[in-house]
């Protein structure tokens, strides 16, 4: 244990430096600068009949496998004509609305907000909650069945207890879910179990406390800790735990996050990088899927691949003797485009189709306006129209001026 604990802290005070966000002239204790090669292996992934990787696959053999190993012309709905504002010109259906409810947050991560803040939208200027669950009926009753709830984050909204009351209740939806940072969820999560949250991804990026407080400048790991626990005792299954990796600050942990699996009904997914306005972003910094995935064939035996929804953003895999569910999700390196069925609805009412892209209509104005359902679905099935068969490039990305993460909600 405390060889695994100067490890972490060796490679976290070498990663301040290799990451920009220590100066060498202030940082008399942190270890001199020492550039790290960034890798962008790639391959083709070969697995068994029965799921397994071949046993000749070891760390230096760089392997991929598809987003999705199941067939998405099976799930898309029948004689449903409410639904043509939901499909769009590639003839994708987004059955799934991703709902930010506040810009406002009570972490400060590293690659969700810049270092001097964002500016927040006035609160006149926000949706309200009989707004949301007014344009959420609307989604719903168009073919939307799955509705996720986000940030900044979204347990500071003082009616969120509500709005998930509200929300489940809307004839049709099946899944209501949350993606939290876990600071207050513990204590919060009894009740949002009991006014209809079904799903929840908590977000957990290192399991050092101190490396916890550098990333998000503020203290909390032991709660987050707690709310995951908090989350398997009352029996939701998977507790989905997001962990972004990256080079030089979390990458030595990837197998100590697996190890969490072996007991616990977790998923942890390991995602890619991303380039948001104000993360300084970097290639060097990325992780590439190949990379994340070589780590754990090498330290666990019986790797095996699941298969997937059509939809899903994950490459979902479990270990031999294992519980929980290891997931990476490769944006930056795999792009997963061709199967995406989500939509955005941002804390000030504008609408996007796609997370990396910079495109955005209002609803709220129209809404405000007196727009009736028939108006509304115009304007969102017009924007759905328009959604491109895919994201950019990583780079192009870089280059592209998007709002921040904590304004688009992830």
């Amino acid at each position: 244990m405390m060889m695994m604990k100067r490890r972490h802290h060796f490679s976290f005070a070498r990663s301040a430096l290799e990451l920009g966000l220590v100066s060498i002239s202030n940082s008399s204790c942190f270890l001199a600068h020492l550039e790290t090669a960034s890798s962008s292996s790639s391959g083709i992934g070969i697995i068994h009949a029965n799921g397994s990787l071949p046993p000749q696959m070891n760390a230096s053999t760089p392997r991929m496998f598809a987003t999705s190993s199941a067939n998405l012309s099976e799930h898309l709905p029948k004689n449903n004509p409410a639904s043509d504002m939901l499909i769009d010109s590639f003839g994708r259906l987004h059955t799934y609305l991703r709902i930010s409810l506040t810009e406002r947050c009570n972490l400060r991560c590293q690659y969700c907000m810049p270092a001097d803040g964002v500016e927040l939208t006035p609160s006149p200027k926000l949706l309200s909650q009989t707004e949301i669950v007014r344009l959420a009926k609307l989604f719903v009753s168009s073919g939307v069945d799955k509705i996720r709830l986000t940030g900044g984050e979204p347990t500071v909204r003082k009616d969120i207890e509500d709005i998930c009351l509200n929300l489940s209740n809307l004839n049709g939806l099946k899944t209501l879910a949350i993606t939290t940072n876990g600071i207050t969820l513990a204590r919060k999560l009894p009740k949002l179990k009991e006014c209809g949250l079904t799903a929840l991804n908590i977000s957990l990026d290192t399991l050092v406390p101190s490396k916890f407080e550098f990333m998000t400048r503020r203290k909390g790991h032991q709660r987050v800790m707690e709310s995951i626990n908090t989350a398997i005792e009352l029996g939701y299954n998977p507790v989905k735990v997001n962990c972004v990796v990256m080079r030089g600050f979390n990458d030595d942990e990837i197998c100590d996050f697996v190890e969490l699996t072996r007991d616990k009904l977790i998923n942890i997914r390991f995602i890619e990088f991303m380039p948001f306005d104000g993360n300084v972003w970097n290639v060097k910094k990325l992780v590439p899927y190949s990379e994340m995935l070589d780590t754990v064939v090498k330290r666990f035996t019986g790797l095996k691949r699941l298969k997937d929804h059509p939809t899903d953003t994950a490459k979902n895999f479990r270990v031999d003797e294992h519980v929980g569910i290891v997931s990476f999700i490769t944006s930056m390196t795999e792009h997963f485009c061709a199967g995406c069925n989500r939509l955005r609805l941002l804390a000030d009412g504008n609408f996007k189709v796609c997370l990396f892209g910079p495109s955005e209509v209002s609803l709220r104005d129209p809404l405000r306006d007196g727009a009736d359902d028939h108006e509304l679905r115009e304007i969102i099935g017009s924007a759905v129209k328009r959604k491109k068969a895919s994201h950019a490039g990583m780079f192009d990305i870089a280059k592209t001026a998007n709002r921040p993460m904590i304004h688009i909600g992830g």
